[in-house]
């Protein structure tokens, strides 16, 4: 018997408790919808040019984080985009995108949900990617369930591009939770939630242990007025702000070299450099002589 399920002193076994965990920018750096995008991208199920609007979205996200309206945007964007694709395809995408979030995964935060479980607590992934990823991601992550979005609706193994069910943001995510803990006899109040946004704070708020995650200047307000717990592990941060201009392709995943690839231009940055000194040689010499 676990500690959770422990009998209290009248005979009867108290409900369990779990933790909840957001996943970007909380359990992972940056944002699981750009790591689909990409993967979809390769398998020519999405245009260059949505590709790079999301690398631009991912960049903003992972500098500052996502505004309700840029989310809810970015769902609609996503469904719309999916019409008319077969189901599999994009089944047969996951290894791709599981490629590109596990390198992302914060090793500490992953930790801590392991911890809850060795405590006895169910830890589950609630996000507004969608609930194929989230459970997927779960699985391979070996925590115990997730809570995702439905982007798209389906007919005769096609996404019609209708949005379609809850979107898990905002308070649709304290929802989801309160949802889950009736249906499997959950304690929220003995329960733990984690996340980066300030948009989580009906999440944050429904649970007894809410924690914020290299939070947002919001939360980050709400989290010390409250006496919340506070995690850092951004591994960006600083060096992204000072370096936005040189580092935007890297950052954005490839999308600079994505573009550059498909236009034929292959020249590498230590390619350049010799052409640069060159240029100022010249310069030099010019200048002597006059």
């Amino acid at each position: 018997m676990r500690a959770d399920e422990a009998h209290s002193g009248d005979g009867t076994v108290p409900a369990q408790s779990a933790a909840f965990f957001d996943l970007d920018r909380t359990l992972m750096e940056g944002s699981s919808a750009f790591q689909f995008g990409r993967a979809a991208y390769r398998a020519g199920l999405m245009r260059r040019r949505q590709l790079l609007a999301d690398g631009w979205a991912n960049l903003r996200f992972r500098l500052k984080g996502a505004s309700d309206d840029d989310t809810h945007a970015l769902r609609d964007r996503v469904s719309a985009s999916m019409q008319g694709i077969r189901v599999r395809d994009l089944e047969r995408l996951g290894a791709d995108v599981l490629a590109g979030i596990l390198p992302r995964i914060y090793p500490q935060v992953l930790a801590v949900a392991h911890e809850h479980q060795d405590a006895g607590r169910r830890v589950y992934i609630v996000t507004a990617a969608s609930q194929e990823l989230a459970q997927l991601l779960a699985v391979v992550l070996a925590l115990d369930g997730a809570i995702g979005s439905e982007f798209s609706a389906v007919a005769d193994g096609f996404y019609t591009g209708e949005p379609t069910g809850l979107f898990i943001y905002g308070a649709a995510k304290a929802t989801a939770i309160q949802e889950l803990a009736r249906r499997e006899q959950l304690d929220l109040a003995r329960s733990y939630a984690y996340s980066d946004s300030a948009s989580d704070l009906p999440m944050l708020r429904a649970v007894g242990h809410p924690v914020a995650v290299n939070p947002d200047a919001a939360l980050l307000r709400v989290a010390r007025e409250e006496g919340w717990d506070v995690l850092r592990f951004e591994r960006l941060g600083r060096r992204l702000k000072a370096a936005v201009g040189l580092s935007a392709a890297a950052i954005t995943g490839g999308v600079g070299s994505a573009a550059l690839v498909a236009r034929g231009r292959r020249r590498t940055l230590t390619d350049s450099v010799p052409s640069v000194r060159r240029s100022r040689r010249r310069r030099m010499a010019l200048a002597k002589r006059r």
